[in-house]
C-alpha cells in the first residue's frame, strides 16, 4: 500500500468539506459514469466481490495515474492494470487504441492469451467467523510492526512501530495481505488501536488521539 499511502503526510492543501461546496451529481462528467461501469465489469470478470484486489491495483499505480486523473480516472487506471495483469489486455493496448482514434499511425499490440486468475468469488463482505479467541483485549499495550509484512498489508506507515493501546476488539475480517493477491481469505481478529498524536508526529503535535483498525498479525505486545 506504500505507493499510495498518503495518511499522515502533509502538503496536499486544505480539506474541502462537502458543506463548503455546491452539491454535485455522482458523475459530474459523462465519462466518469462509463469509467465506473467499466471498473465494476472488470472486477466481476477477474476478482468478483474481492475489493482487496481492486484496492491493491489502485495502490500500485504510479504517482501520475493515482493523483492526476481524478477519482474515476484512478479507478479506470486500476481497471486497466487488472486487465493487463490477467493478460486480457496487452500492455500499451489502451494507449495505442487512443492514439489510433486520434488519427495517428499506430500499430496495436497483439492480443495476448488471457491468463485470468483461477479464483472463485467468496461470500459477500469481509466479516467472517473463526474459532480462535482474540489475542488482545481492550487496554492492552501494543505496537504495530515496524515494517509491512506484505505490499498488500493495510498497515499505514505513520503507525508502524509506534506505541498504542487497544480500545476495542472488532469482528474477524478477511486479511487483505493474502486476499488482495487471490491467495485465500485467512480471516483474523481486528483491533481498534489508539495512538496519541505526539506518539505519531512528535512533541509539537496537538493534544489529540488517532484510532486505527489493525489486523492481529500486524500487532505485537509491548
Amino acid at each position: 500500500m506504500d505507493a499510495a499511502d498518503l495518511g499522515g503526510t502533509d502538503g496536499w492543501g486544505p480539506v474541502v468539506r462537502p458543506s463548503d461546496v455546491e452539491p454535485e451529481p455522482p458523475f459530474p462528467h459523462p465519462w466518469e459514469g462509463r469509467a465506473f461501469a467499466l471498473t465494476v465489469l472488470t472486477m466481476g470478470r477477474i476478482s468478483g466481490r474481492n475489493l482487496d484486489a481492486f484496492r491493491y491495483a489502485l495502490s500500485r499505480l504510479d504517482r501520475a495515474s493515482y493523483l492526476d486523473d481524478g477519482y474515476y480516472g484512478r479507478w479506470l487506471n486500476a481497471a486497466e492494470l487488472m486487465l493487463t495483469d490477467s493478460a486480457i489486455l496487452a500492455p500499451g493496448a489502451v494507449e495505442a487504441r487512443a492514439r489510433a482514434r486520434r488519427g495517428e499511425d499506430v500499430s496495436e499490440p497483439a492480443v495476448p492469451e488471457p491468463a485470468r486468475p483461477d479464483y472463485a468469488p467468496t461470500a459477500p463482505g469481509s466479516l467472517r467467523e473463526i474459532g480462535s479467541p482474540p489475542r488482545f483485549a481492550p487496554g492492552d499495550p501494543v505496537r504495530p510492526l515496524a515494517e509491512a509484512p506484505a505490499p498488500t498489508a493495510k498497515l499505514p506507515r505513520y503507525v508502524r512501530g509506534r506505541a498504542g493501546v487497544v480500545t476495542a476488539v472488532r469482528p474477524p475480517h478477511v486479511l487483505p495481505d493474502t486476499h488482495a493477491v487471490l491467495a485465500g481469505e485467512h480471516p483474523q481478529h481486528v483491533y481498534t488501536v489508539a495512538f496519541t498524536a505526539r506518539e505519531l508526529w512528535g512533541d509539537g503535535a496537538e493534544d489529540a488521539t488517532v484510532h486505527a483498525d489493525l489486523s492481529e498479525s500486524h500487532l505485537e505486545p509491548r
